[in-house]
């Protein structure tokens, strides 16, 4: 390989004229002596998780599934070609990281072919479900379930979902491995939002997910049908979930209220009973990443528990000397790991910390260095192998965005260490201080590294976040979770709720750190949606920032500045309409959002102003600015003095196409229309839509274009029709009320 820099740099110096390659000369040998320390043995194997996710990301862009034996013959074919070019030092590295590309989406597809099953395509007023159930969720409003079904009855569905997902009346719902029957009222998986937005039926795609509603009357629990039996996974998760179900029930007990709920989410992974107010505020304050088991707390586990048991066998000198007890402390950590990962309830945010925690410690009872670009790597190939649908996760995003910049920095490390010739209040000082830098150093590199991704996902930075995490994560670190594993160690003997109380104590602190942050001037951080291609060029930017080492790595600047500048030249779109068309918003005259028709769903409309950057809420009456209604619609201006109408009825569909240069309507349109229309037919066939004025024409994006087809978003087809049946009374109505619902439900 260095030889063959070598030479090109000759060529491309032979190319110029004699006074120019004079000139250029110094400047040549200098980019070829960074070139080589670039190419240097080992130092390329980073790029191989990055080529392989990027397959992964090419499989999910495609408007079609691609056919399986496509991707895994051009795979096979690149490793052969990689193989026959091993000793190439030039063609090696390319086909090989083209190899890994192919790989990336031939995994993909295989893991879609894997898990496929059916996905209900149109609504179902009221289905008679009976199935075992397989998750359980509390929330603060209402519960949610998810049943694998074993009897699914309802009219207009051919084929049945293999798994839905149930809103239920809080407190009424099912313990996990029971077996239940009900009626629902279900919905297809939600689509984007808008175009570009987040793909909930993907995600629910992923999860084997094919439909999800709401409970009609009660839920009746039986015993299952004599062939019917509970499977090893099924027995296997009914009995974490009661070990998790009794550790929260003793948490709540000792620690009421967002106290309780908080410390159940950092000991059982159970986060959804947080109450809204806090939630938001950990979220402005950049402290979300306390609330979801990640690699911070299996760090802080197996950190705490390696402490511990090294500590212990130190305290016998013939230990310390003659055996590796440093080896034990990172198998008995790995364990302690291992069952935190069972206990947390094993998301795919947990199994990809767990996967570099145990790699980690793995290194160390190899004698290996532990926090390396290597052992990223290791991470990064598993993760992506096991779960690939995790690529597109902003939790996989942010974490490893974050994990890379946060690897380089410690690589690069502090230019300052304590001299051990100082004296004990210098040395001590210094200490603290380091302590101080390194977490404001830890939490700035963080949030850098993830600021484009949050900006994409959520619309929305966290200016203090630095100062939120500086004050809340030392009490985090010392006193919230080591009481927390304490309070569990101690728990089966009866001597666990003082130190609940202590946890307790923390949180109160991280909590109050969060509100206080938040109510802070300028604490959230508006910005209006924008692409992916920003968000590929930024993440480009950070690889080369951080996997380069020579000052070639600064050349990620350049790229994080084109993706900023992309971001703030991305236009906004003039129109919006919902996937179900009850929904339509407009950009009057002052550059803002008016609501032309609002349906009761409010959620499409606060994912709009987020994406918008807009801090007012659905129910701000500003938004009906410059909208005009009568009993039959709606009508307004848009910023270009063009009128746009919704049409609520039928009788208003004659006049609004003949006035308006775009009709808008829920239902299906009973003839022609002059108007750039968008009825039933259109968005059921393409879901959501944004409209922006070219000069001359509108120009409308789909959030499912002409000819888009995947297993989570199928193409819509006539579905024959079942005989539907009655249900059985049962004792207890589990019919949440319609205000409890959240918008995935």
């Amino acid at each position: 390989m260095a030889g063959a820099i070598a030479a090109a740099g000759r060529r491309a110096g032979a190319a110029l004229p004699d006074g120019l390659a004079v000139r250029a000369d110094p400047l040549r040998r200098l980019l070829a002596q960074w070139a080589l320390a670039e190419v240097a043995p080992g130092r390329l194997l980073p790029w191989l998780p990055v080529a392989f996710g990027f397959g992964i990301v090419l499989y999910f862009t495609a408007d079609r599934e691609p056919a399986l034996w496509a991707p895994t013959a051009a795979a096979g074919v690149l490793v052969a070609f990689a193989w026959g070019l091993r000793r190439s030092a030039v063609g090696f590295p390319l086909s090989l990281g083209l190899a890994a590309t192919a790989m990336g989406f031939a995994v993909a597809t295989l893991q879609t072919v894997r898990i496929a099953h059916p996905v209900l395509q149109y609504p179902v007023a009221t289905a008679t479900l009976s199935g075992f159930v397989e998750v359980r969720e509390e929330r603060e409003r209402s519960d949610r379930v998810v049943i694998a079904l074993h009897r699914f009855e309802a009219a207009r569905v051919a084929e049945k979902p293999e798994r839905v997902r149930v809103a239920v009346r809080k407190d009424t719902a099912p313990p996990v491995g029971a077996f239940v029957e009900l009626k629902a009222h279900l919905s297809p998986p939600l689509q984007p939002l808008r175009p570009g937005g987040y793909d909930f039926a993907r995600d629910m795609y992923f999860q084997r997910i094919g439909a999800s509603g709401y409970a009609l009357g009660a839920i009746k629990t039986v015993p299952a049908p004599a062939p019917v039996a509970r499977g090893f996974w099924l027995r296997y998760a009914e009995v974490v979930e009661g070990i998790r179900e009794t550790i929260d029930d003793r948490i709540r007990a000792i620690l009421p209220g967002d106290r309780g709920a908080i410390a159940s989410a950092l000991i059982t992974g159970k986060r959804d009973a947080i109450s809204t107010p806090v939630n938001d505020a950990m979220y402005v304050s950049s402290l979300a990443h306390v609330l979801s088991i990640s690699g911070y707390h299996m760090a802080v586990v197996a950190g705490i528990v390696f402490f511990v048991i090294r500590a212990g066998l130190a305290l016998s000198p013939s230990l310390a000397v003659r055996r590796p007890i440093k080896k034990w402390a990172a198998c008995a950590a790995l364990v302690a790991a291992f069952f935190y990962l069972l206990l947390s309830g094993a998301e795919v945010a947990t199994q990809r910390s767990f996967i570099m925690v145990a790699i980690v410690l793995i290194g160390v009872m190899a004698d290996r260095p532990a926090i390396t670009f290597r052992t990223l790597t290791v991470a990064a190939l598993c993760v992506l192998a096991w779960s690939p649908q995790a690529v597109v996760h902003p939790s996989f995003q942010m974490s490893f965005a974050a994990t890379l910049a946060l690897v380089a920095a410690y690589q690069y490390g502090l230019p300052w260490r304590p001299d051990a010739d100082t004296s004990i209040g210098a040395r001590v000082a210094l200490w603290g201080g380091r302590e101080v830098a390194g977490l404001i150093l830890a939490s700035l590199v963080a949030g850098f590294a993830t600021t484009l991704y949050a900006a994409f996902h959520f619309h929305r930075m966290a200016p203090y976040g630095v100062l939120a995490n500086l004050f809340a994560m030392p009490v985090v670190s010392v006193l919230v979770m080591p009481m927390g594993i304490l309070a569990l160690v101690l728990m089966p003997f009866g001597f666990d709720a003082a130190f609940w109380r202590l946890m307790g104590a923390g949180i109160d602190w991280m909590t109050s750190v969060a509100l206080w942050v938040a109510s802070l001037p300028g604490a959230v951080g508006h910005i209006h949606a924008f692409g992916v291609g920003p968000l590929l060029i930024g993440t480009a930017g950070l690889l080369l920032v951080c996997l380069l080492r020579s000052p070639l790595r600064w050349s990620g600047a350049v790229f994080c500045t084109i993706a900023m500048l992309w971001v703030l030249a991305t236009p906004r779109p003039d129109v919006l309409i919902a996937a179900d068309g009850q929904t339509a918003a407009i950009r009057n005259a002052s550059g803002r959002l008016s609501v032309l028709h609002s349906g009761r769903d409010t959620f499409a409309l606060k994912e709009w102003l987020a994406a918008d950057g807009d801090d007012r809420t659905p129910t701000d009456k500003t938004l009906k600015e410059g909208v005009r209604c009568d009993a039959v619609g709606c009508v307004a201006t848009l910023g270009n003095g063009r009128l746009i109408a919704a049409s609520l009825a039928a009788e208003a569909f004659a006049e609004d196409c003949m006035r308006a240069a775009i009709v808008v309507s829920p239902r299906q349109a009973p003839g022609a229309c002059n108007a750039l229309l968008f009825d039933r037919a259109r968005w059921r066939a393409h879901g959501a839509m944004t409209l922006r004025w070219t000069g001359d024409a509108f120009e409308t994006i789909a959030a499912r274009p002409a000819g888009y087809g995947r297993p989570w978003a199928p193409a819509p087809q006539t579905v024959a029709l079942s005989q539907s049946t009655t249900s059985r009374p049962t004792p207890q109505d589990a019919t949440p009320r319609m205000e409890d619902l959240e918008a995935s439900d």
